[in-house]
């Protein structure tokens, strides 16, 4: 999900939400497989968070957790945008027709 602010505000929340300690405790979570905060090359002014849960109930949870009322706030007082977009898997892997394209 992208985060997207002003004055390199976006980037400064992901800094927050790791050196406060909060992006630890969400990555503790049971379910949490995934998360992490990434800088589009193109995009100053966003942020990209990609999580990633074990399945809905362990995302449900998360979104119960005190973890979303730090964020939120931090949100806040970031002034922060967002739009989450939400990938699932097909469960199929890698398809042999895409294997080529593909360097391990």
């Amino acid at each position: 999900m992208p985060y997207t602010g002003t004055d390199g505000k976006a980037r400064k929340f992901a800094e927050e939400v790791e050196s406060s300690g909060t992006a630890g405790e969400i990555r503790r979570e049971e379910g949490n497989l995934r998360y992490e905060y990434f800088c589009p090359m193109e995009e100053g002014e966003t942020v990209l968070l990609i999580d990633c849960w074990k399945d809905q109930q362990a995302l449900d949870r998360h979104h119960a957790s005190p973890m979303m009322e730090k964020i939120a706030q931090l949100r806040e007082k970031y002034d922060l945008h967002m739009k989450v977009e939400r990938y699932v898997s097909d469960g199929n892997g890698i398809q042999e027709t895409d294997e080529r394209f593909i360097r391990e």
